[in-house]
């Protein structure tokens, strides 16, 4: 049995660590809010955007554009928006997971990387790191996701890649955190079968080719961003659950310490005690 000071000492290195945690989730809190109600705000545009330019294109008949047609090229580049920090449960690892345990070649996942757990992860795993913008998560702009856009744009017209993916964290609710990979180019083709109820075709003025220029990128910019906004409204949900729950085990471990003391010291009391009496009845 581990002795009174023993005990204390844990006792002590426990609400230490509880205070951090506690310290930690009231952070997490006070970001999440801001977070969620940038996300909870902004994604009903994002998804209605998505919904339309998928029923555009339903309509638009068999269009041969550049940004609608999947390249020669094997490689699909995958952006994949992680956290700079960790202590948030399985926020990190759940995300990763749908890279390197999906159904992709590591070979033919080429990673715009947005997070450094993830990029740690995937340094590690062996994948081609493209590019890096880690620092966009601390405080995302629109400006951001056309800056990344961009550069995944250009690969995909210049034939280095012929998808493109996005993995993040979709934000449902304060507990509720789904993984989420979602093809942005070329736009899945089974999506635009079910879109195809309304057979009304599509025009374009003042032509397709320019119209779709214009389009598709900012398409494909809106969706970035949106996974950025709402990968930060989940890590902060995730970090304040984890927080929580550290604090709640630190409690009940500083619970078990104290009964642990108690018992400890009342045994020593009694012990001294008994040694009392046995030295007094022996003088006796």
């Amino acid at each position: 049995m581990a002795s009174m000071r023993d005990i204390k000492r844990r006792k002590e290195s426990v609400q230490s660590t509880g205070q951090i945690t506690k310290a930690m989730k009231l952070v997490s809190t006070v970001k999440l809010q801001k977070a969620r109600g940038r996300a909870e705000r902004s994604k009903p545009y994002f998804d209605r955007l998505y919904e339309t330019i998928v029923q555009a294109l339903a309509r638009s008949g068999n269009i041969q554009h550049k940004y609608l047609t999947a390249g020669s090229s094997p490689k699909k580049a995958i952006i994949v928006i992680s956290s700079n920090r960790g202590l948030a449960g399985g926020y990190n690892s759940n995300v990763i997971k749908l890279v390197t345990r999906g159904e992709f070649k590591k070979e033919d996942v080429v990673i715009y990387n947005i997070g450094t757990k993830g990029l740690d992860a995937f340094k590690r795993e062996g994948y081609e790191i493209k590019a890096d913008y880690s620092d966009v998560i601390e405080s995302p702009l629109f400006s951001d996701a056309i800056h990344i856009g961009a550069d995944v744009l250009k690969a995909f017209i210049e034939g280095e890649v012929g998808e493109i993916y996005l993995a993040y964290t979709a934000f449902k609710n304060t507990v509720t955190h789904v993984p989420t990979l979602r093809q942005l180019l070329p736009v899945d083709s089974s999506i635009v079968e079910d879109a195809m109820a309304d057979h009304t075709p599509m025009n374009y003025e003042p032509g397709e080719d320019e119209a779709l220029n214009i389009i598709i990128p900012k398409y494909l910019n809106s969706l970035i961003y949106d996974g950025l906004i709402e990968a930060v409204a989940s890590e902060n949900g995730a970090r304040m659950q984890a927080m929580d729950n550290a604090t709640n085990n630190a409690e009940e471990m500083i619970s078990d310490l104290t009964l642990l003391y108690n018992r400890a010291r009342q045994g020593s009391i009694t012990q001294e005690l008994t040694e009392i009496i046995a030295g007094a009845s022996a003088i006796s």
